[in-house]
């Protein structure tokens, strides 16, 4: 089975892209049109100007942005270190779920990891 990262490398059109330690990826509040696989590196995600938590390559973030129906962002991702990303728009998230509904499972369960997570520092 392929993880998320990888499924998202096979199906993308564009370039990986690459961000420096401490590049803004995106920033809460902006419209989200993008979903990004770590492919090395790692992100820290932050809510409220703290960080909630640090991602390391294998993982995927942002993909709320590409189901909610406003579209908006409701973190922002930093780069902690310099990161190299694969990126999947809402057509090619919306076909990689169709060809690959094991990449849905996948994508369920990163929320559900996140959740989890945040849960316990409750």
């Amino acid at each position: 089975m392929l993880s998320p990262v990888q499924t998202m490398e096979l199906l993308k059109n564009q370039p990986e892209q690459k961000f420096a330690a401490g590049e803004v990826i995106f920033k809460a509040g902006e419209e989200g049109t993008l979903m990004y696989g770590i492919v090395a590196g790692s992100v820290d995600i932050l809510a409220h100007d703290n960080v909630v938590e640090t991602i390391t390559a294998g993982d995927i973030f942002g993909q709320g942005a590409l189901v909610q129906a406003n579209r908006s962002r409701l973190g922002t991702a930093i780069a902690k270190t310099d990161c190299q990303l694969a990126v999947m728009d809402l057509s090619h998230f919306l076909f990689a779920i169709e060809q690959t509904p094991l990449f849905a499972v996948e994508v369920i369960r990163s929320f559900s990891n996140r959740l989890r997570h945040l849960k316990s520092l409750l």
